[in-house]
């Protein structure tokens, strides 16, 4: 999936000032700003690092801009008029987390993967009353989100020529394609699915779901979640009806590589072996096994130096024996 990368870049100087302002709120700033780029974003692809990279790899601080100045784009995404390589033929489409946007999901991972030399894509969804003007994603119901995904994976498909896609889901992200693949005809379409942190089999949220049924609360959250457009919460709860009825046939289809990274210190989709699939062509990665002193959590794999460098293994060489280099760990959130 070698890309051929756009020849200009989005002005970061309003970028660099919300950045500043964030930086008054101390605990905040101290811990975005000690945050380095993951290694694997700084090489130059195949250049050998004889060119430097053609995108600029970011980190938390950018993707806390982006959520506010660059919702709807991100470094290294987008660029339609990229060719897809002998080496890279399936563009990537990224597809993020409830609560963020393409901007601030994938401001180290886009350019990182550009810079690789593939093909990236991205986009929003699930976007609702309580979005926020485009800013805060993943709230409508996964299957209309889905619809969505479905919908941009077929444009990527007329721009590029190519006849496949991959896809990079975190959260939401790395479980909602699994509708678009299994109900929405999209299998024929997906070479490659690397999700990470994906909320699988649903998540107790760190037991607040299990708190909620046993003081007979969740059954009116829910029903605030539907007034609200927040339809996408219930549907990730660990049992709802929507969770039960899209893995009753199994995990996967056949024809699809599955990767799923996960972390034990998650305390978004909990347990975290929820995460976890079962099936043939299934790689299941525990960073911590890789790792052990990894302290990084849901939000964080994002911006986590491991996971990137095994992003981009199981969209390049996909060595099983891979071993990521242990440092630029993503933050603990």
């Amino acid at each position: 999936m070698n890309r051929a990368p756009t020849s200009h870049r989005r002005p970061r100087t309003l970028r660099r000032v919300l950045i500043a302002a964030a930086a008054g709120v101390a605990a905040l700033a101290t811990a975005l700003t000690a945050l380095p780029a993951a290694q694997a974003g700084e090489s130059g692809g195949e250049s050998g690092g004889e060119e430097a990279p053609r995108y600029e790899v970011g980190g938390l601080p950018d993707a806390l801009g982006n959520f506010f100045l660059s919702p709807g784009a991100v470094e290294g995404a987008n660029d339609w008029e990229c060719e897809p390589s002998a080496e890279h033929p399936e563009p990537v489409v990224l597809v993020h987390a409830t609560g963020v946007n393409l901007g601030a999901n994938w401001a180290q991972i886009s350019p990182t993967l550009a810079n690789e030399g593939h093909c990236v894509y991205g986009f929003n969804y699930g976007m609702g009353l309580l979005s926020m003007f485009g800013r805060i994603g993943g709230l409508r119901d996964v299957a209309s989100s889905a619809g969505t995904l479905d919908a941009f994976v077929d444009r990527v498909l007329e721009a590029t020529g190519a006849e496949q896609v991959d896809l990079v889901g975190h959260s939401q992200g790395g479980m909602m394609p699994h509708y678009y693949i299994k109900r929405l005809g999209g299998a024929p379409l997906v070479d490659d699915f690397v999700a990470m942190v994906p909320s699988n089999h649903g998540t107790t949220l760190s037991g607040l779901t299990t708190i909620g049924e046993t003081l007979g609360l969740l059954g009116l959250v829910n029903g605030f979640f539907d007034l609200a457009g927040l339809e996408g919460l219930r549907d990730q709860e660990v049992g709802s009806e929507f969770m039960e009825a899209l893995f009753a046939d199994g995990d996967t289809v056949p024809g699809v590589d599955y990767t799923v990274i996960t972390t034990r210190n998650d305390a978004v989709v909990t347990p975290y072996t929820n995460s976890l699939l079962d099936g043939p062509d299934v790689t299941n990665i525990e960073l911590q096994e890789q790792c052990p002193d990894n302290p990084v959590g849901h939000v964080g794999v994002a911006f986590d130096g491991p996971t990137v460098q095994n992003i981009v293994n199981a969209l390049g060489a996909d060595d099983p024996d891979f071993q990521p280099a242990c440092e630029d760990f993503g933050p603990s959130l």
